[in-house]
């Protein structure tokens, strides 16, 4: 390499790491980045006649510009890192908090929609003199299924429904459950109720979602009458509505209830005359009901000759965007606080 071309490299080096070191910001720092180590750089261009070198010139040369091009990176590399853990260091003591400082003011929360409602049903019934029970969420296939006389077959089985776990388990699809294991714990006679979370393979719209509240209770005791079970629903109702109701019973199939019945409420906003909201019917179904099947009996351990009971199942869910005029499903799972505020 010529004594010419050599000085022109040292002082290009010399003046490129000052300049370098006396960028301003991230964007002088790349111009210069451009400007020396870019295609059309100006190291580039001091190898631009290397084939008309020698072998031992162009190694000498080559030698020279890869030892220029290395410390330019270097430096380039450690600027920008100043750079950025400056940037950091700003951007962490302007977003510094002290946790440990009370929050400004008094900020009361509130009860869930859900928990609101649930709490009623649950005082409720306990004036009634039912016992509030509660159960596992994770549930074996006996208690969610077969002690229910659920046939092997049912729908109600089907991965489209259930949320299968390994070893035999599944996320309880209902809190029905719950009643096998307290006629087992507690035997008749008996009164209960159990409210709680369960969950379905569902497609998430409006009206459905994955994870949802149900509300189920039973009485089991001598000589209960389909009368006994109309008599407390309609209670309940009309604890819930706060204004007196009129029931029907319809026939409905449930694997553990024979007879089973679909309750329906006369719609409250037309007075049974027909309108959009009750599809004109002039009734709105609210509930599965009807008389403990004998088999479910047995599997808990209760002689259905001597016993017999009712038992009912309440969209807990449901019922709470019927009472606050919610209209989508997802807003009671979403966390929203500007929806939970609201209660």
């Amino acid at each position: 390499m010529s004594a010419a071309n050599l000085e022109s490299l040292e002082s290009l080096e010399q003046d490129a790491l000052q300049r370098i070191q006396s960028a301003a910001a991230l964007a002088d720092l790349e111009a210069v980045r451009v400007e020396l180590l870019g295609r059309k750089g100006k190291l580039a261009g001091l190898s631009k006649d290397m084939g008309q070198l020698t072998p031992e010139e162009r190694a000498s040369r080559g030698k020279l510009l890869n030892r220029a091009k290395q410390a330019l990176e270097e430096a380039l590399e450690q600027r920008k890192s100043a750079f950025e853990d400056t940037a950091l260091h700003t951007r962490l003591q302007a977003e510094w908090v002290d946790l440990t400082v009370p929050a400004p003011g008094v900020r009361p929360g509130s009860l869930h929609p859900v928990t609101l409602v649930q709490r009623e049903i649950e005082d409720l019934f306990v004036s009634m003199g039912f016992t509030v029970l509660s159960g596992p969420e994770v549930e074996t296939e006996h208690h969610n299924f077969d002690a229910l006389n659920i046939p092997g077959d049912h729908p109600a089985r089907d991965m489209q429904d259930t949320f299968w776990l390994e070893g035999g388990y599944l996320l309880r699809t209902h809190t029905s459950p719950v009643q096998i294991r307290g006629m087992r714990k507690l035997g008749p006679p008996l009164r209960m109720i159990a409210p709680g979370r369960v969950f379905r393979n569902e497609e998430l719209d409006a009206s459905h979602e994955h994870t949802f509240y149900q509300i189920e209770g039973m009485m089991v005791d001598r000589e209960i009458s389909v009368s006994h079970l109309i008599y407390y629903m309609k209670t309940m109702l009309e604890g819930l509505f706060r204004r007196e109701v009129t029931v029907r019973l319809r026939p409905g199939y449930f694997p553990f209830v024979e007879p089973g019945f679909e309750l329906e409420i006369q719609c409250l906003l037309c007075g049974g005359k027909g309108c959009p909201v009750c599809k004109q019917s002039g009734w709105l179904e609210q509930l599965g009901c009807g008389l403990v099947h004998p088999n479910v009996l047995r599997m808990s351990g209760i002689d259905p000759e001597e016993w017999m009971g009712w038992a009912f199942g309440l969209g807990l869910t449901r019922l709470v965007m019927m009472r606050y005029g919610i209209d989508d499903i997802r807003h009671l799972q979403g966390g929203d606080l500007r929806f939970l505020r609201q209660f």
